[in-house]
């Protein structure tokens, strides 16, 4: 049985990331041996977000907030959380959802979701879909506008 504490986390922060998305993480999965449930620490320090305003298909994911007091945005509005909130984002629209630190203490969430591949994700703000074949680095991300029609190509 391997083991990890979400508390002692060492959060990495990733150079490439854009202003206002530099936020560190621990992916917990390889820690603990875990292949059918994915999980994420992630530490927002003030003025950061997790990831675009996004949703899936093929996966459920849940939120717990570890401390601090994030910003979830939601398809319904915006609600302030607290340590020990959780939330689940279902697939689809409904589940839609981004995590933005508007205080000024950092905070720290962990995410959990059930892993698949592919995975397939939509950003409504930028009217992008993305889809992850077999992992981060298949991955493809377009515009939905550029898409083309089933038989091009074909025919």
């Amino acid at each position: 049985m391997e083991r990890f504490n979400v508390f002692g986390a060492d959060c990495t922060y990733a150079e490439d990331r854009p202003a206002g998305y530099r936020c560190g993480s621990v992916r917990l999965g390889p820690l603990v041996g875990a292949s059918r449930i994915a999980g994420t620490i992630y530490e927002l320090p003030s003025g950061e977000s997790t990831w675009p305003y996004h949703y899936e298909y093929g996966s459920e994911e849940w939120l717990l907030v570890l401390d601090g007091r994030p910003t979830l945005r939601h398809p319904d509005g915006e609600d302030a959380l607290e340590p020990g909130d959780l939330v689940c984002f279902p697939e689809g629209p409904g589940g839609g959802h981004k995590l933005t630190n508007r205080g000024e203490a950092p905070a720290r969430l962990m995410i959990l979701a059930t892993f698949q591949r592919p995975a397939v994700a939509v950003f409504p703000d930028s009217d992008k879909v993305g889809v992850w074949p077999n992992g981060e680095k298949d991955q493809l991300l377009a515009e939905r506008a550029s898409g083309v029609g089933y038989w091009h190509g074909e025919a």
